[in-house]
């Protein structure tokens, strides 16, 4: 059926207006069907399934963007499923330390944290960041700062064994054995090598971009970063345009992969800038620079919206957990790249 058979309001420009949408990622990397058991599939897909519902319910309401993405990436942040919060991946020292941002499309606002150890919901550090009054005069904060900012804003904090997944630890042990797989990290650490049908370094960041019912346009990203990173990198999510970025005139996105890539490339930041300056849509956009980032051999992809509800979700590896939703539908949700 073609769209304008389904008689949604159009533009001015005659283009179709979505309306009200939600589109989450859950992280890209070497996810095969030939060594997932589909019991687990479907565990990871009705994640996706609530996360979707949970920040749908907000722009189904009347609520924002900057609400509703928040509230899909806390679920995502409570899953043991995802790296991001409870699921998070390890530092090479065995720690736990995590990072997110968010931004509002509307007035190009954004809130930035890193470094954290102790805090259960990243994401929403980084909204109080954005909404607090008076406001926060910086964009970014990092390690004590940001968690001192967290507990006088009274915050909820957790040990480091909160976080804990028997999943995630194994990774941890096997990657002081196995390096990453990517050609950007070979040799750093231990100079051997990883075969490609087994990576330990999975890249889980999650991700959610929302457009509501004003046609305001909102990001959130959340990340445990990559299996044994150095104790204090920090990665693109927390790098506004980098990992994440909003604007209402041409879209949000999210991302999710090798992160170092991401910030070398402005990767989120790009897609906007394709739409602005060359009139590609989201979904040209956001294709020509994940295919880009496959030229130099980085792996990775990215969730976008633009401001009447159309979609992109490209990605350039075998997996990305990855769905959206709108109005009268059921979510969307999506794991392989043949899906």
């Amino acid at each position: 059926m073609h769209l304008n058979e389904l008689n949604l309001p159009t533009t001015a420009h005659g283009r179709v207006n979505h309306g009200p949408t939600l589109v989450i990622h859950g992280g890209v990397g070497t996810i095969l069907r030939t060594s997932f058991p589909r019991e687990e599939q479907e565990q990871y897909l009705e994640a996706l399934r609530t996360s979707l519902r949970d920040g749908f319910r907000i722009l189904e309401s009347g609520g924002t963007a900057i609400d509703a993405v928040e509230a899909a990436v806390r679920y995502m942040e409570d899953s043991p499923f995802f790296n991001a919060g409870k699921g998070a991946v390890y530092t090479i020292g065995g720690n736990i330390e995590l990072e997110a941002s968010i931004m509002d499309g509307s007035n190009h606002r954004a809130s930035a944290c890193t470094l954290l150890h102790h805090i259960r919901n990243p994401i929403t550090l980084a909204r109080t960041m954005l909404t607090t009054k008076p406001p926060v005069p910086h964009v970014f904060l990092g390690g004590a700062q940001a968690e001192a900012f967290a507990r006088d804003k009274e915050l909820e904090f957790v040990e480091q064994g909160y976080f804990y997944t028997e999943k995630r630890w194994k990774q941890h042990i096997e990657g002081l054995e196995y390096p990453p797989s990517n050609s950007e990290s070979k040799g750093t650490v231990y100079g051997k090598s990883v075969p490609r049908d087994h990576d330990p370094n999975p890249m889980g960041t999650v991700g959610a971009v929302a457009v509501d019912r004003e046609g305001n346009i909102a990001t959130a990203t959340s990340t445990g970063g990559r299996n044994n990173k150095w104790d204090g990198r920090i990665g693109d999510t927390p790098l506004i345009g980098s990992g994440t970025w909003a604007e209402n005139a041409t879209c949000g996105v999210s991302g999710t992969g090798n992160g170092e890539f991401f910030i070398r490339y402005a990767v989120c930041h790009d897609v906007a800038s394709r739409m602005r300056y060359l009139g590609e849509s989201v979904q040209e956009a956001a294709a020509t620079v994940v295919e880009g980032l496959r030229k130099v051999e980085g792996e990775g992809g990215v969730v976008a919206v633009d401001r009447y509800g159309e979609v992109a979700m490209p990605f350039n590896s075998p997996g990305m957990y990855r769905g959206y939703i709108r109005a009268d539908m059921e979510p969307q949700v999506f794991i392989f790249g043949d899906d």
